[in-house]
């Protein structure tokens, strides 16, 4: 099990509490919007805001972080993340925001305290790039997008 560490940041609102995974079998620990003194914001159709956290993190080397969306908050509401899963490495130490997009058609009202987006916890592999001459042969070879079949 990884451990991550966590501390608030100044303006934080402690009472939120830590991410928590709020079944036995979740995968990710919900994360939530901490506005320190404001109350809400509101996300027009189309519209992204980076949402703070109020948290700082320290992963452990060989982890990595990935932030992904909420499926209720998508499928109710168009809510997304533009860049998901956002990536968070092991090296950084700042402030822990989540960028949300209204993909849908209504404004859509972020208060403090809601759940907003998942974290998970991943294994990170670095790899060695190496230049060579000819790739290995597959059945599949050359052919792209959609050549596997329907969807």
């Amino acid at each position: 099990m990884a451990r991550i560490e966590l501390i608030w940041d100044n303006n934080a609102d402690r009472s939120l509490g830590l991410p928590a995974y709020e079944s036995r079998g979740a995968a990710g620990a919900d994360l939530r919007a901490n506005f320190g003194g404001a109350k809400e914001i509101t996300l027009m159709p189309g519209e992204r805001q980076l949402i703070p956290t109020g948290l700082r993190m320290a992963i452990p080397a060989g982890f990595e972080v990935q932030i992904r969306p909420r499926s209720g908050l998508a499928l109710k509401h168009g809510i997304t993340l533009p860049n998901t899963p956002g990536t968070i490495d092991s090296d950084y130490r700042g402030p822990l925001g989540v960028i949300l997009m209204n993909a849908g058609q209504e404004p859509f009202k972020v208060s403090h305290g809601d759940r907003i987006a998942q974290m998970i916890i991943a294994p990170v592999i670095q790899a060695q790039f190496e230049l060579v001459e000819t790739l290995s042969e597959t059945v599949r070879g050359e052919d792209g997008f959609g050549s596997t079949g329907q969807g």
